[in-house]
């Protein structure tokens, strides 16, 4: 500052009394107490300032601080003829913050009187706004010039980073908060040409505008961190492009990953056709899409992480179609093939169109620049096991991601290796040689345990699918172990896990133990997702003869996917596969009810049960069986016997419909349906090789037969007993 002096005395500039007060008071008795505080040159502020060319060399940054106040003060004299007070505290701050000693920069930009200065800048901009012909030199009130205005609002912004620098976090948003309400007060349609020209006072609000979410992140107040994102987005700032999209990107962030629900933006000027975000996924995926369709149109370069926070937030609000046509809407260059076809298949498999995605798949490993795509070829192989028409293509596929993954990462090497043996365990059950299942089953056994044991931790899909194939295997203490460590792995977080707990419990006829287990899954679970709990309970009181409890357990099961599918109609839209599975759900739950009542010879009962059940599913093979077991229970034999064909004709491998109707026609028929009811007896055992049902009804069509022998018969019969004792209340898959 005695640079400045020297400065004004060498260029003859008059200066009256008061002003030569005000510097002496700056220069002795502030000056004193600002020198007791121990310079840093590395401080916060020495590198926040870095960038606007500052060095922390001490020698060098001197000079140039110097200069630049100097410049500052001359530009301030040439503008209004003297310094005032606050402009003058405004570069001593200054001086001190780019010099690192932030309590003494603090301490000097504590004596501008903000609330006085703001008020003048107001009048100032607002005028400024004007048109020349409206503006006056008769002005009861003197403007500020533009660059007064620039240096004091800088000096506001200074001492919001000073704040910072040293935690004041709640004081530093609420100073940097003056910044632009009082721009906001003075210049309510937004800052024009005139002003927004000016490049110091420009850049000083970009930076405000910038920080002060940034501030009251920090501060803890994420309710005022949204709102000055959207004052930030909402208010015409003139804001350059990396400004802007970095503020766009950095509030879709918060809003998806922060915790705090937002309520929905006041748009006073939005349309009533227009679209306006109720939550905060709704805000976020419109900043994501705002911000891809600049990358689509140029005007900002291609980001990564921006399609990887769209493919999350539409993933959660179960928009995966949309997201697959903001993938296809991408422009070749901005996204490769390979990246493209990957996304896109996921977005599929995801909505249910694995077909779809399937062929994705293999148009990009049928491509000879990607036949090595470990990631695309586990997922074609995933989706292959879950389709027996694809089993043998998706083994290959598993091969050949074991053979790349050989010696490389453990985790995904034991990925593949579990979904090989979810692809051998399923050929395993349509082969029709014993020793080739046999062999199939082995195998898919072996790569099962060889994944859970590459596994460094364990992982729960792993484990559910070595369970599930002991289960099947009827190797139930093995499956029992593995559940349980499944169930404490999970923390009693799936229902799918407590349910196969039930299942091999129910399986060791251990059916109370079975219900604990259910019973403590349904206060673990919120009601929504009790259906399947309550289905498993009811059929486990069936199996124990409780009946009128199963009804009423059923009834509690209608009643909570009613309230359900109401309550979820008028909220987010729900997926696909899940407003399938609640109707495949409802359809079984009364027919269940109607067996419970054919069962009591509730005939009227079970009538209306079977109509609701055919409301929702008019051609189901469970509804036509259900039809057939009822009009059998009231001695209808051939009306029943033409509902078990009506099944088979809309499902041939429906397996209780074959067993039936051999059942039937070896109660009412002759010696001539003998082939016949082989026939269906040998198809329902190629299809369930554990079905008791269908080993007894052999059995008993062999001792009738005469050219069967007796010791057929018995073997039928062991099989049926051996597999009855240990059959769990509902199929393992």
């Amino acid at each position: 500052m005695r640079r400045v002096k020297d400065w004004i005395h060498k260029n003859n500039f008059r200066v009256d009394d008061k002003f030569q007060k005000m510097m002496k008071c700056i220069w002795s008795g502030e000056r004193l107490r600002i020198n007791e505080i121990p310079d840093s040159s590395e401080s916060l502020a020495t590198r926040d300032y870095s960038a606007s060319g500052f060095s922390s060399r001490t020698g060098e940054a001197e000079t140039k601080i110097d200069n630049s106040n100097i410049e500052e003060a001359e530009l301030s004299l040439r503008e209004s003829g003297y310094l005032n007070y606050e402009e003058a505290r405004a570069l001593l701050g200054r001086l001190e913050f780019q010099k690192g000693n932030i309590e003494a920069a603090l301490h000097v930009f504590e004596g501008i009187d903000i609330a006085a200065v703001t008020s003048k800048m107001k009048i100032s901009l607002s005028k400024r706004s004007e048109e020349d012909r409206r503006r006056s030199q008769s002005d009861p009130v003197p403007t500020m010039s533009l660059h007064a205005v620039s240096l004091l609002f800088e000096a506001i912004f200074l001492k919001a980073k000073s704040l910072q620098g040293l935690g004041r976090f709640p004081e530093a948003a609420q100073t940097c908060k003056v910044i632009l309400e009082t721009v906001e007060s003075a210049l309510p349609d937004g800052i024009p040409q005139n002003i927004s020209g000016d490049w110091k006072l420009h850049d000083i609000l970009n930076k405000a505008v910038e920080l002060l979410p940034e501030l009251w992140i920090i501060a803890g107040a994420p309710q005022e961190a949204i709102l000055s994102y959207r004052r930030a987005l909402l208010y015409n700032w003139n804001l350059d492009t990396e400004t802007m999209t970095k503020i766009q990107k950095e509030f879709a962030v918060f809003l998806l990953y922060s915790g705090c629900d937002a309520s929905p933006p006041n748009l006073r000027s939005q349309m009533e056709s227009s679209f306006g975000p109720r939550n905060n996924l709704e805000e976020a995926i419109l900043l994501l899409l705002i911000l891809l369709r600049n990358i689509v149109l140029k005007k900002i370069g291609w980001d990564p992480s921006i399609m990887d926070h769209l493919c999350f937030a539409l993933s959660v609000s179960g928009e995966l179609v949309s997201l697959a046509h903001q993938v296809e809407q991408l422009l070749p260059e901005i996204m490769k093939r390979q990246q493209r076809y990957s996304t896109l298949a996921l977005c599929y498999y995801g909505e249910g169109e694995h077909m779809v995605a399937l062929n994705l798949l293999k148009n990009l490993l049928n491509n000879r620049e990607n036949p090595n795509c470990v990631l695309d070829l586990l997922l074609a192989s995933k989706i292959c096991g879950e389709n027996t028409i694809f089993t043998k293509e998706g083994t290959k596929y598993a091969y050949k991601g074991i053979s790349l993954l050989s010696g490389k990462c453990s985790q995904m090497f034991s990925v593949a290796n579990c979904l090989l043996g979810i692809l051998l365990s399923e050929q395993s059950r349509s082969v029709t040689s014993d020793p080739e299942r046999i062999s199939k089953q082995s195998s898919a056994l072996e790569m099962l345990e060889t994944a859970n044991y590459m596994m460094k931790d364990k992982d729960p899909y792993i484990l559910y699918n070595l369970c599930l194939e002991n289960a099947e295997q009827r190797k139930l203490d093995v499956a029992l172990y593995h559940a349980k460590e499944l169930l404490k792995l999970e923390a009693g977080s799936s229902v799918k896990s407590f349910i196969l707990l039930a299942r091999i419990l129910s399986a060791q006829q251990r059916f109370g133990d079975a219900e604990t287990v259910i019973n403590a899954a349904l206060d673990q679970t919120g009601k929504w997702d009790q259906g399947d709990l309550l289905k498993t309970k009811a059929k486990l009181q069936i199996s124990q003869g409780q009946l009128k409890n199963a009804i009423e357990t059923y009834t509690h099961l209608l009643a909570v996917i009613h309230v359900r599918s109401k309550s979820l109609s008028t909220g987010k839209k729900l997926l696909k596969s899940k407003g399938n599975h609640d109707r495949s759900l409802e359809m079984e739950t009364w027919n269940d009810l109607a067996n419970i009542y054919t069962s009591l010879s509730q005939w009227r009962d079970a009538e209306v049960c079977l109509s609701r059940s055919k409301t929702i599913s008019p051609y189901s093979a469970f509804n036509w069986h259900s039809a057939g077991l009822l009009n059998e229970a009231k001695g209808q034999y051939q009306e029943a016997l033409k509902s078990f064909r009506s099944a088979i004709d809309v499902d041939p491998n429906h397996v209780p419909s074959l067993i039936s109707i051999a059942r039937l026609l070896k109660q009412i028929g002759n010696s001539q349906s003998i082939p016949v009811i082989r026939s269906l007896l040998t198809d329902a055992l190629r299809l369930d090789r554990t079905n008791p049902s269908a080993w007894f009804q052999l059995g008993l069509l062999y001792k009738i037969d005469e050219s069967s022998s007796d010791q057929e018969a018995l073997e039928c019969f062991e099989a049926a007993a051996a597999l009855e004792e240990s059959a769990p209340i509902e199929p393992f898959r």
